[in-house]
């Protein structure tokens, strides 16, 4: 099986990441695990100030922050999963990398760090729920 978890280093993409490992510990067979962090890109303005260098140092921070708890929770469980970290619109982004790494289930939180989202659900992930055709797990 191919899981691939959206992180956003938010409480609740955490609980996500907690969640696959819970539900499938180390043993023969293991899950091959994705963790994929997607930044939304920077206004043309902005980016208009910026150097091609500058701007990847900004992304890369960013993922590496977004990523810091995950790959610890991981590296506990003996875990050494693949990463993807993509500059983009989360929910396009994410359905992409689903289908592009042949996962068999995406998983992630019900909100995250997003500014804008419903009562129930985040707009990323409504947008992934709308738009994939592989299985969507949502950790709330």
């Amino acid at each position: 099986m191919r899981i691939l978890i959206a992180v956003d280093g938010s409480v609740i993409s955490t609980r996500a990441v907690r969640f696959v490992l819970q539900r499938w510990p180390m043993r023969a067979g293991d899950p091959e695990i994705t963790l994929i962090n997607v930044d939304m890109p920077l206004s043309a303005h902005v980016e208009g100030y910026l150097d091609a260098m500058a701007l990847a140092k900004f992304h890369a921070t960013n993922a590496t922050r977004a990523l810091r708890t995950a790959r610890r929770l991981m590296a506990a469980a003996g875990r050494n999963p693949e990463e993807m970290i993509v500059v983009g619109e989360p929910g396009e982004e994410i359905v992409r990398a689903a289908h592009k790494r042949r996962a068999q289930l995406i998983v992630m939180g019900s909100r995250g760090h997003g500014a804008l989202g419903s009562l129930m659900l985040g707009s990323v992930v409504l947008k992934v729920l709308a738009h994939s055709r592989i299985p969507v797990l949502v950790v709330r």
